[in-house]
């Protein structure tokens, strides 16, 4: 059984052993059986492994997470995907012999394996496993998959709790490495210093042995990306993450929305500015979407009503931040409006609040793994979305001492010390502050009707971090082609665009939100890398 070209598992097995027949290397799997035959063999999922089957034997396929031989007896540790389970073999039992054992203890951690087995009842709960109620006495063991003997990282190593403040972004601990090396450079100069300095190394050696102890840094997860999505941690987020896509469908489908997929390579900026891929298309300039924005309101002026999307969205920002991506997931939305864009403020209220119940009750073993590893606090609502004024929020940082002019969108400092003083004052972690300044917003955000220098726009926050952007949209044609112009951006790029608004268009508005952020949001992490399954950003584009 080959597992990499280098490397190959070997076991002699003892053909003296009476046993010899209940353990060993499973036939390579290449479909060469009767297809009728696989079904009369039924595999039990480990999730459903409960006390309720106590006593019946049992036959599943799982990755071999942690084995303990010790002499005559052996403690497994079985995976399937987020889910364990404790697995025993004594050779007491006159079922397993001493060369079972052996090949036991031979097999490379995370090899797949086919387990026969029964299931007991235990005194005392297997708290290392999500089963804790019970565990297996094996019967027969089998490999079907050799991994290899070296592997990118220890899984327990991946798994040990840490604190999410603590751990380091792999270019920020790059930077604050090279501000250390500095310092000792000057604190050389200086014999006087040589004490604090010693006292200071000490301190930071612990420190760095304590790290070394919790953390696998971010970019040997990364770096062997396929392994690290086997943590069933890492398993656990993404599953999150579908449970957000799944619900913002679910939600959206049932307020009569259309599921859209709009075009990712454009003729032209779908958002302006200059954070864009720009590339050759046969003999044309082309670029990667910034969004699905002028097809959304396209379709609106097609009059769908109400549509939404799931898709990828490219910027080329490069920002090596725990928040920014050059690739990710947008979940976005547009609907006509019939007379105030609260009407989609009052749908975006009820979509987060859907999917945040949602994931509280259909996901509470993932949010319960999450949490195992990553502790977080659960979300504070309150009973009804708030929607603050822009001027509101303004003036709650200026009077806690904050510097922010009234007419500029906020910085990073600035969103969180609001999110922190929202959180004081009205109870909750979630909110919608609306009302921006025209300077904040793209070209196509409707102005405010009694001041030209705000805006009809939106963002949304969980934790202090914006997790969507939006607006109601200008529908006017000659209104949207000054606003172009205003921005700098040239008409011919848009023409298809706001030709289409020649055509009638019902006035209308919407968001587009980041699916990664939303997931990084809810359970507190601190790096959105760990909610992306490949991460893009201005230095990573493999795996």
């Amino acid at each position: 059984m080959t597992s990499t070209n280098e490397e190959k598992f070997t076991f002699t097995k003892d053909e003296s052993d009476p046993l010899k027949d209940k353990y060993g290397v499973s036939p390579f799997i290449q479909s060469q059986f009767d297809p009728s035959h696989r079904f009369q063999v039924k595999f039990q999922k480990i999730c459903e492994i409960n006390q309720e089957l106590d006593g019946q034997q049992v036959k599943l396929r799982a990755r071999l997470q942690r084995s303990r031989i010790k002499g005559k007896s052996g403690f497994l540790v079985l995976r399937e995907g987020v889910f364990t389970v404790q697995a025993c073999l004594f050779v007491e039992d006159g079922k397993i012999s001493k060369q079972m054992i052996n090949f036991v203890n031979s097999l490379h951690l995370e090899s797949i394996v086919d387990v026969t087995a029964t299931v007991k009842k235990v005194p005392k709960p297997v708290e290392s496993c999500t089963q804790k109620d019970v565990e297996l006495s094996v019967e027969t063991i089998y490999l079907v998959v050799s991994a290899p003997k070296v592997l990118p990282f220890q899984m327990e190593d991946a798994l040990r709790k840490v604190n999410p403040e603590l751990e380091e972004d792999d270019y920020q601990q790059k930077k604050k490495d090279e501000e250390k090396k500095e310092e000792k450079k000057e604190e050389e100069k200086d014999d006087k210093k040589k004490k604090k300095k010693e006292k200071k190394e000490k301190k930071e050696q612990k420190e760095d042995k304590e790290k070394k102890e919790i953390v696998v840094k971010m970019n040997t997860r990364l770096d062997n990306r396929v392994f690290d999505l086997r943590v069933p941690t890492t398993m656990a987020i993404f599953k999150l993450q579908a449970g957000v896509a799944h619900l913002f469908r679910e939600y959206l489908d049932s307020k009569n929305f259309i599921e859209i997929h709009s075009p990712k390579l454009i003729g032209g900026a779908s958002e302006g500015g200059s954070n864009v891929f720009k590339f050759k298309y046969f003999n044309q300039d082309a670029c990667l979407a910034q969004s699905p924005q002028l097809y959304k309101q396209m379709c609106i002026i097609a009059d769908f009503k109400r549509v939404y999307e799931i898709g990828p969205v490219f910027r080329a920002e490069n920002s090596f931040t725990s928040r920014h991506l050059c690739e990710f997931t947008g979940l976005d939305l547009e609907m006509e409006i019939k007379e105030h864009y609260f009407e989609v403020l009052d749908i975006l209220g009820e979509l987060f609040y859907y999917i945040f119940n949602g994931l509280k009750e259909r996901y509470a073993k993932e949010l319960e793994i999450v949490n195992n590893q990553y502790p977080f606090e659960p979300l504070i609502l309150t009973p009804q979305v708030l929607k603050l004024p822009w001027t509101e929020g303004i003036k709650l940082l200026t009077e806690n001492g904050f510097k922010q002019d009234i007419n500029e969108d906020l910085d990073t400092e600035n969103e969180k010390a609001l999110g922190k003083l929202v959180r004081e004052k009205y109870k909750t972690d979630f909110y919608i502050l609306y009302g921006y300044p025209k300077s904040a917003r793209p070209f196509y955000t409707m102005p405010d009707p009694d001041d030209d220098g705000f805006t009809n726009s939106y963002d949304a926050f969980i934790r202090g971090e914006e997790v969507l952007s939006g607006a109601q949209r200008i529908h006017d044609y000659d209104l949207l082609l000054e606003k172009v112009k205003e921005k700098g951006i040239n008409p011919e790029t848009l023409s298809d665009y706001l030709n289409s608004f020649k055509l009638g268009a019902p006035a209308h508005g919407g968001a587009g939100i980041g699916l990664e952020r939303v997931v990084k949001l809810f359970i507190g992490l601190g790096n959105i890398k760990k909610c992306v399954l490949f991460p893009r950003d201005p230095k990573r584009l493999k795996p």
